[in-house]
This record gives C-alpha cells, structure tokens and sequence, in this order.
C-alpha cells in the first residue's frame, strides 16, 4: 500500500511538470517545476494584409489584419514573415513588409506582465536603428550598390541596413520606394520644423546651390534622388558621393534644405 500512494505520487509529480500544478485527494498543489515560456514582442499592422496558414502566399488565409491593428510577434519565421498572434486569437503567418515591431515584449505563461510605453519603445528603435548606422560611419560611397554586403553603400541602401540591423525592418531597396512606404503609413511631413529624430528625409535633385533655383517648383511633382537620416539638432546621417568621404554624419545645410522634399517616420 505504502508502494502505491509512492507511485501515485511520483506520477502526479511527473504530470505537474507538464500540468503545472497536480490534485491529491481534495486538495490542489502547485507544481514545482514551471510552465515553458515564450517570449513576444508586440507589433502594429502598417497596412492591411492576411494572415496565413503558413509563411507563404500559398497559405490558406485564416484572418484578416487591419491597417493600426496591433499583433503579438511570436517569432520572425523568415526574412520575409513573422508569426503572430491577433487580439482575437487568431495565431498565424503575416508578410514583415506590413508588421512594424514596437511596444512591449511579454512572457507568455508567466505572471509578470511588461506595460512598457509604447512610444519609449519606439524611441529605443529609432537610437538602435541609428546606432547600427553610425557603425558604418567612414564605409565608402558606391552608386548602385550590392544590397547583400556592407562593404559600400548607397543613400538607400545605408538607410535600409541601418533600419535593418537596429530594428528588423525592412525597408524597401530604393529612395524613391522608400519614400512611397513613408506616404502609404502615413508619417510623412512637409516642414523641416515637423521632423524628429530618426525620420527618413527625401531631397530632389541639385539644381543649384542658390535658393532661386528651387523657387516656384512644384516639389511634389519632383523626383526623388537622395535619403538620409534625420538626427535632429540640424545633423543628417548618410552617404552621397566618394568624394565627401562615404558615411557621415553632416550639416542640414540650406543646399540639403532647398532640395528637400518631404520626411517621415519608420517605426
């Protein structure tokens, strides 16, 4: 008998490591080993897109996420996906083109529970993001660039690789498509005054150094040809020309502000 009640507890003991607590006669005991946990990152939807059944097109679409939707990131599936976890529950694959990472990170099974400001996470994005991009300070121009390495950049393909290391965004290849994905989330702004630390800054082509070459253009209509990294105190990070050194961190001079055209946040 006393070999029994031994057994009955050593099973119980073994299921509580799994069950996370077990039950003896009426009485309910907590376990003593813990539940797995998973940690999350919250993320937001910057555009409408379907959430799949696995991470490609060819998924079955289990739900449909909405532009401001905000999303538990379970994990990044690949460089073009991320599995999340809606606020119905509705647990599958959505394209990482449309899934911006930021808010609070929780341990799903766990008791504690980060509330940690959505916009304080932001701001630590934008110095991660600047942070990888000041790393490269000094790295030669080169017009055209090999989106793979990190040996030379372009204007774009700095900015993609800054956002790329320091938030996981990916940002599209080229300025002009990166000023379109600035436009569609919504965040750009016309006035210089109106930029924060961390915007993407548009230029058009330089057509003069005097400010009367650029008065009366319609700078909607114009294309653009340059984008930097707005580090706030009149600072620009980025790269332009062989000639000014690679990567640096310059002057938002009036030439950069007659050409400028818009900017915008990323996260």
């Amino acid at each position: 008998m006393q070999m029994n009640w031994r057994k009955i507890m050593a099973g119980a003991l073994l299921s509580a490591a799994v069950m996370g607590s077990y039950t003896y006669g009426s009485t309910t005991y907590a376990a003593a080993a813990s539940n797995a946990q998973v940690s999350v990152q919250q993320g937001k939807a910057n555009g409408n897109v379907n959430l799949r059944s696995k991470p490609s097109t060819s998924g079955k679409i289990v739900a449909k996420i909405n532009k401001g939707e905000k999303v538990q990131i379970v994990k990044k599936s690949s460089s073009s996906w991320y599995e999340v976890k809606t606020s119905s529950g509705k647990q599958g694959y959505a394209s990482s083109k449309y899934i911006v990472p930021g808010g609070s990170t929780n341990t799903v099974g766990s008791s504690s529970n980060n509330n940690s400001n959505g916009s304080a996470s932001s701001s630590v994005m934008v110095e991660n993001a600047i942070k990888a991009g000041m790393k490269y300070l000094g790295t030669p121009y080169e017009f055209g660039s090999d989106r793979n390495t990190t040996t030379t950049f372009d204007c774009s393909d700095f900015v993609r690789r800054a956002f790329l290391e320091g938030t996981g965004i990916k940002l599209p290849s080229s300025s002009r498509t990166q000023g379109d994905w600035i436009k569609d989330k919504g965040t750009a702004v016309s006035k210089i005054s109106n930029l924060k630390r961390g915007d993407l800054v548009f230029f058009m082509s330089y057509k003069g150094s005097s400010a009367s070459n650029y008065a009366g253009l319609d700078k909607s209509k114009q294309r653009i040809t340059h984008v930097a990294i707005y580090l706030g105190d009149n600072k620009l990070l980025h790269t332009y020309s062989q000639k000014s050194g690679g990567v640096l961190v310059g002057n938002f001079s009036d030439s950069w502000k007659n050409r400028f055209l818009f900017g915008g946040s990323v996260i």
